[in-house]
């Protein structure tokens, strides 16, 4: 060989050699006739292992669309010239998986013909690694967010589905809180769902929507003939939810008469049916919701003491959207796909001016409250992203009358449980930007550790930084 060839030669072989990417040539057969050191440290097999060999030793199993190792690729590359980033899988020393993106190119004689080919192998192994991974941490942060389509990252939420938890491992009397909108009845499906009961029925009962009689029909049943229009038996709510559960919204609106027929089937588990005197064994776990303050009912004799404890055995409390607004933006993640994918549109989010007007507001109606305001939104929306005209007006009218939603009725000045107990007038600091950003200093821009020595409400807080224009994160030095 001469010397030129000879030096081009070792040329080659040195520029393979430091290429990043494996690389190895084959012969018309699929016979190695070259093997670079990255295919070495690809594959874990020598130059002097491979060379030689039929390159379907590196044959890998299928993934999803994944061809099924080289000898397909090398096949398909041989017919048509030249073929770029296809990933595959191949099989190393060890028979470990690797994936790779293989490109290839037909390599050709002076007379035009195929004498061999050139394939590249990139290893992506690490990064198909890292998206197992990730999706696997998705999956747990969507668990631990979510817990049976309820939403909620705050610690508030945390706890209620630690407790959901708790509740549903357990077949004792449950007691759900909290006001309108919150998501009772969903916290009583979980609770159902995930107990031992879940292959039984789950019964629910509006005790708001019936009259003293209705209810008591619908909830025991009644017999034939026991009043005019009782033309024949009647099975019962609490027979229906026989080795189920039976949830009971609104529970601080039972009449009196309803309230000692429901406090004798929680202590014998057992009922009668309207003008009946036959008592009937019933196992049913009963769950209980009410926005309302039922230990104030109980003073003032309007509920009984002996059946409200009877009902909060185990009790959740659901917290208003107010005070854990850093369930909303993932709430509204949770919105937008479902109503893209009901109204045909692609919206991808809100606008930075749109999202503070969100925050800003005290959503009396809740989480029920913030759904059908991004329903609205889907109504108005034009674009990619959700504007602050297209929320509903009771909304925009919180930036004219922001009084009107501060904490919930509160005002600025109202102290909260657990805020400085200083004069009004120290109350008061913080009115300046100047002020305001000092006292967000000394928190650690924690805005509610700043609200709290305030003696205002973190909306309030958010409310006025946006007035005296304090930027929501700290200034970079």
């Amino acid at each position: 060989m001469p010397q030129s060839m000879e030096r081009e030669a070792l040329e080659l072989a040195t520029i393979l050699d430091t290429m990043a990417d494996g690389v190895f040539v084959i012969d018309t057969g699929h016979i190695i006739q070259r093997w670079n050191r990255a295919m070495e440290r690809i594959t874990g097999y020598s130059a002097a292992e491979a060379v030689g060999r039929n390159c379907a030793f590196l044959h890998g199993a299928c993934h999803g669309s994944a061809p099924v190792g080289l000898p397909p690729f090398t096949c398909e590359l041989f017919q048509t010239e030249a073929m770029d980033k296809a990933e595959t899988i191949i099989r190393n020393f060890l028979g470990e998986e690797v994936h790779v993106i293989a490109a290839g190119r037909v390599l050709r004689g002076d007379e035009g013909e195929p004498i061999g080919a050139v394939i590249t192998l990139t290893d992506i192994t690490s990064l198909r690694r890292l998206e197992t991974e990730m999706n696997q941490l998705r999956r747990e942060v969507t668990d631990r967010f979510e817990f049976h389509n309820i939403v909620g990252k705050s610690p508030q939420m945390q706890e209620v589905f630690s407790l959901i938890e708790l509740a549903a491992a357990s077949p004792v009397t449950c007691l759900i809180t909290g006001e309108t909108g919150t998501g009772k009845e969903i916290v009583a499906k979980a609770i159902h769902y995930h107990s031992e009961r879940k292959e039984g029925p789950l019964v629910r009962v509006n005790c708001s929507a019936l009259s003293e009689s209705l209810l008591e029909s619908e909830l025991f049943g009644h017999a034939k003939g026991s009043f005019t229009g009782a033309i024949r038996d009647h099975v019962g709510r609490f027979e229906r939810a026989n080795g189920g559960t039976i949830f009971l919204d609104e529970i601080g609106d039972i009449p009196p008469l309803v309230q000692v027929k429901l406090l004798r089937v929680l202590q014998e588990r057992e009922l009668e049916r309207v003008g009946e005197a036959i008592p009937r064994k019933v196992d049913v776990r009963v769950i209980a919701a009410t926005h309302r303050d039922l230990l104030a009912l109980v003073r003032r004799g309007e509920f009984r003491e002996d059946l409200f404890y009877r009902l909060k055995v185990f009790p959740i409390h659901l917290p208003p959207l107010r005070e854990r607004k850093e369930d909303i933006d993932p709430l509204i993640k949770r919105f937008i796909p479902r109503f893209n994918e009901e109204t045909g549109k692609a919206i991808q989010g809100m606008t930075p001016d749109t999202m503070r007007m969100v925050l800003d507001y005290c959503w009396p109606g809740n989480v029920r409250e913030l759904e059908n305001a991004i329903e609205h939104a889907f109504v108005t929306c034009n674009g990619t992203f959700i504007g602050p005209f297209d929320l509903p007006i009771e909304i925009r009218r919180m930036e004219l009358h922001p009084q009107l939603c501060d904490g919930a009725g509160q005002t600025e000045g109202f102290a909260l449980p657990g805020a400085y107990s200083e004069t009004s007038s120290r109350r008061k600091r913080g009115n300046t930007s100047e002020e305001l950003t000092a006292i967000l200093d000394a928190c650690g821009w924690n805005k509610a550790e700043a609200a709290r020595r305030l003696g205002i409400t973190r909306t309030s807080i958010w409310r006025r930084m946006k007035k005296l224009g304090v930027p929501l994160e700290p200034p970079q030095e």
